[in-house]
């Protein structure tokens, strides 16, 4: 690797050169954490150490796709190929796939996630007189996530009927041999903890860790890669403690600032040169930060020559903010030529979008909205995907239930009823219960008939498969097309729209299927990737075109030439809710994450008033603004404060009547 001392600063150097033991880097916002994280790893296969040996962890597919792109552009994709480089929850799987009989499940488990955890939470429901209650699938979802990832004691639930549901739910996962995404990790723990062989096997094969976005993982995830490790334990996390933003979902900040005693000996790093945003920026963020008392401590120092202040705007009111932030958008395209995705717009909330997006369309200026549905919770996507996953495993009963009505082919709800008690009764697979004579004891002739024919269409196109493998995708297509799956969908549509995004979804499906296929991966290892495409906010943003409309959450691990940071007031950020459960610290860490989204021009804007359900309100600027104002002398030259009506009613001098006209007459 002799380009390191060429391409890497002293700090990255340091990082990459320390192999052994545990380390702990500190990466700043832009200081080149990926890049180092890529050159450790090559440096780690140059010292000898084994492709299969290396498990590098992320929370993202794009972060893990991203990683292994960059270290096969260094060392090659067949050297690489052997590295496992994935999410948390990927590791899960190959981990259950293993082991997870041990723990009496069968070896071909169904994940769980989206709509159909949703369907199986409402059928819970129903039957334990949920219904009248008004009980939500999703407000059990929300509890149930949050007991299995430590936020939440199942003894602090005062709903006694809530509590029902969630261990009904979780014994029907089981009985249908099935796990959702907190499972992955919750019985991997398991199956670590009480097989030692599991564990032992896993600590051989994987001697070098890496784990990115530290400051994000929970007590689960530590308690995971503490099982996975021995001594001399050569186990390397990346992160910062300023970034950390996700407490609300069970990160535990305190697993960075902890590290170094949970395995004694520890050496940190510290990634301080900036290389993203302008010293202006870095000054105001470093300043903001500061004010978070449980923190490592660390100083951005920017890489870039020159540079703008970073501009704080006082609006009279939210509808004038967002005409003001369009209008200055356009006037970075058209006089700076800046492209539209150069430009990012961030909230706190999703509430605040709309009447930015309003004053854009009044411009005809394009955006993107980060956030939307993921293309893997589409209906059209889910069912396709829960056929195919029939075909390798028909006993899976909840992928079974999803499509055996879709498209209707005489087998109704109560059909679909019957057939689920009378597995329950015999405890077998609602498949098996669909081929025994007991079941068809129970249902009519033409219910029989109905039954016979999707089970023959099931195995003849499972035959096809397994005698021709590589043209899946194929004898698929051809299965879909012979019980008018497509048309049927169409018929479920409202408009013309619609019909195209569900061809769209279909297409891409058996398009992915295919490019899978001729890439030499199995149809299992295809629906276990697909299953693990969680929601996340940035999946699809590359494939848009326009302004990035996007809240502070989705914007970590984003950067935009010129961000607009709308809405600093109390109430909004700090949020109201933060404030009262004393969450001040990590409001300030979001708020330091979207300001360290900005590389050249940074504009953070309140409101005097704002409309809130049709009335006008006062507005407090936000406490953060406070923290700037206190530490006013260092900011000199590098915070300007503009009130938007002095501004408005001041005489322009000759260069800005000058610029006036050639911006907006003459472009």
């Amino acid at each position: 690797m002799s380009s390191i001392r060429v391409e890497l600063n002293p700090s990255q150097r340091e990082a990459v050169q320390t192999l052994d033991g545990p380390v702990m880097i500190l990466a700043g916002a832009g200081t080149g954490k990926t890049r180092t994280i890529i050159y450790r790893m090559g440096h780690l296969l140059e010292k000898g150490v084994l492709p299969e040996q290396l498990l590098a962890v992320t929370f993202t597919n794009k972060a893990a796709c991203e990683m292994r792109e960059r270290l096969e552009e260094m060392l090659g994709a067949k050297l690489v190929k052997s590295v496992m480089i994935g999410t948390f929850h990927s590791l899960c799987v190959q981990i259950l796939r293993r082991g997870i009989e041990c723990l009496g499940y069968k070896s071909k488990f169904s994940i769980v996630s989206g709509s159909d955890q949703k369907g199986l939470i409402q059928q819970i429901i129903v039957e334990q007189g949920g219904a009248k209650e008004k009980l939500k699938p999703q407000d059990v979802l929300s509890v149930l996530s949050q007991v299995k990832n430590g936020i939440l004691d199942k003894r602090q639930i005062a709903d006694d009927l809530v509590v029902a549901i969630i261990d009904a739910y979780q014994k029907e996962l089981k009985l249908r041999n099935a796990v959702d995404f907190d499972d992955l990790l919750l019985l991997s723990v398991q199956l670590l903890q009480e097989h030692p062989k599991e564990r032992e096997y896993w600590r051989e094969k994987f001697t070098h860790i890496t784990v990115d976005e530290f400051q994000d993982t929970n007590g689960c995830q530590m308690e995971l890669l503490h099982l996975l490790t021995k001594e001399p334990f050569h186990i390397c996390v990346v992160g910062d403690d300023d970034q950390s933003i996700y407490g609300w979902r069970g990160a535990q900040v305190e697993n960075l600032l902890q590290f170094d005693s949970m395995f004694e000996g520890a050496k940190v790093i510290k990634l301080e040169d900036n290389y993203r945003s302008t010293q202006s920026i870095l000054e105001i963020s470093n300043t903001l930060i500061k004010h978070n008392a449980q923190r490592r401590d660390k100083q951005l120092r920017s890489q870039k020559i020159g540079g703008q202040p970073v501009k704080m705007l006082i609006m009279p009111h939210d509808n004038k903010e967002a005409a003001w932030v369009a209008d200055d958008i356009d006037t970075q395209h058209k006089a700076q030529k800046r492209e539209w995705e150069d430009i990012a717009v961030l909230f706190r909330t999703n509430g605040q979008i709309r009447k930015v997006e309003h004053a854009l369309r009044e411009l005809q200026i394009p955006y993107r909205m980060i956030g939307a549905q993921s293309f893997y919770d589409r209906r059209e996507v889910k069912d396709l995907l829960a056929y195919l996953e029939i075909l390798i495993n028909p006993d899976a009963d909840i992928p079974l239930l999803r499509v055996i009505k879709r498209p209707a082919r005489g087998i109704g709800d109560k059909i679909i009823g019957l057939a689920l008690e009378t597995s329950r009764e015999y405890r077998e697979s609602v498949w098996k219960t669909l081929q025994s004579e007991h079941f068809y004891q129970l249902i009519s002739t033409r219910a029989q008939n109905a039954v016979q024919t999707f089970v023959e269409q099931v195995n003849n196109c499972r035959i096809k498969i397994e005698e021709e493998p590589q043209n899946t995708h194929a004898i698929f297509k051809e299965w879909l097309d012979e019980m008018g799956y497509t048309e049927w969908m169409h018929r479920q549509c409202k408009t013309p729209e619609e019909i195209t995004q569900r061809d769209e979804g279909i297409y891409e499906v058996l398009f992915s299927l295919e490019s899978s296929l001729k890439h030499g991966e199995t149809l299992q290892k295809f629906i276990d990737q697909v299953a693990l495409m969680s929601d996340n906010e940035n999946e699809d943003l590359d494939k848009k075109k326009g302004v990035s409309l996007i809240t502070l959450h989705a914007s970590k691990g984003l950067e935009y030439p010129v961000v607009y940071l709308v809405g600093l007031e109390q109430g909004i950020l700090p949020h109201s809710r933060s404030v009262s459960e004393g969450n001040l610290d990590e409001e300030r860490r979001l708020l330091y994450v979207g300001m360290t989204r900005a590389q050249d021009e940074l504009y953070l804007s309140y409101c005097l008033t704002r409309r809130k359900y049709g009335d006008v309100h006062g507005c407090e600027p936000s406490s953060f603004i406070k923290e700037f104002e206190s530490q006013a002398d260092p900011l000199i030259g590098h915070l300007e404060i503009i009130n938007y009506e002095e501004e408005m009613n001041r005489e322009l001098d000759e260069d800005e009547v000058a610029e006036f006209f050639d911006t907006k007459l003459f472009d």
